[in-house]
Formats: C-alpha cells, structure tokens, sequence
C-alpha cells in the first residue's frame, strides 16, 4: 500500500466522525436556538402586524412593526410613546395606540382639537383630518394611561374604552421593518 493511500483513509474516517457528532449535536442546537428565540420574544422584542388604519398615517394596514417588551421595566410610558397593549375589551388580540395622556394629566377634545392640562397636546407626528367630536375631559388616573390613534376620526381607542392600566401594555414600538420601503425607526 502507498504511502499516499495510508493517508487518505484516516482523513475519511475524521470526515465522517465530525458528520457524525454533528449529526449528534444537531437537536441540541435546534431546540437551543428554539429556546433563545421564544426566551427573546416573550422577553425582549416582538413582532407585530398591523391590521387596520387607526394609527394611519404613521402606520398603515400590513405594516410590521417590532416592539421592545422590555422597556417599561426601565422607565415609564411618556406621551408619544406608540404601544402594543391587551385588548381591554376582553377581546383575544392586541392593540397598536399612541400614549397622549399619563397618570395625573387632564385630557379632552375640544373642537377637534386635543387638550392635555388645557394646553394643546404637542404632537410631533401627524394624525389624520377630521372631526374628532368633543370628549372629556377627564383625568387620567395613576398607573394609567389615556391612548388614541393616530387616526382619530377612525380609532377605538380611549375614548371608546376608558383609561387603560399600564399593566396592560405589552411594550414600546420602535421600528417598522416591513415593507422594506417603510423600514424606520420611531423616535
């Protein structure tokens, strides 16, 4: 036997072991990575989709968006804040809202526009036009917050279902990252 064949055999044989063991550690790794992604969704970020136009135009139906679940253990919702919350009419699904009022704030519409503690709300995103009708006003109590869409002539938000606990929020929308067109950040 050559020389050249001699070694040909073992580097076979090495081949096949390290298949093998990977073959081996292959569950292992796909339940580690199954893990490590539940472990990120349930603790850190999640994805969402947007069904309907209430957050128009700052999110439009199909739009994806990701939410840090985290957030709120760090700090507290502050007006502006878009979130993903449960649904507080018992409903099995979650909603997509923006923050306008906190704990302690006076908030209302009137004549279209909204007031919060009789100033006017300082908005640095766009709502839709419309006719929002008089509502309120109303003081948000603590560990609550007061949420609207973007679209308030066409949102069920806290004006439909009362102040929600901030129990309730799920996180803080920070990104559209679907469509690829729209992929931003939320300041």
């Amino acid at each position: 036997m050559s020389d050249a064949h001699k070694s040909e055999v073992p580097a076979r044989n090495n081949e096949a072991e390290s298949f093998i063991s990977f073959l081996k550690e292959l569950p292992v790794l796909i339940i580690t990575a199954v893990v490590i992604a539940y472990v990120i969704k349930w603790l850190i970020i999640q994805p969402f989709y947007i069904p309907s136009p209430s957050m128009e135009p700052t999110l439009i139906p199909d739009d994806r968006v990701l939410v840090a679940k985290f957030i709120y253990r760090f700090g507290n919702p502050t007006p502006g804040d878009i979130i993903v919350f449960v649904a507080p009419t018992g409903e099995n699904r979650d909603y997509i809202k923006r923050i306008v009022a906190v704990g302690g704030d006076k908030v209302e519409v009137r004549d279209g526009d909204l007031l919060v503690n009789d100033k006017p709300a300082p908005q640095d995103y766009e709502t839709m036009p419309g006719d929002y009708s008089n509502w309120g006003p109303e003081v948000i109590r603590k560990d609550h917050v007061m949420v609207m869409g973007d679209n308030r002539p066409n949102s069920a938000d806290g004006r439909v279902f009362g102040q929600l606990r901030e129990d309730a929020i799920l996180g803080k929308a920070f990104m559209i990252y679907w469509p690829l067109d729209r992929i931003s950040l939320f300041e």
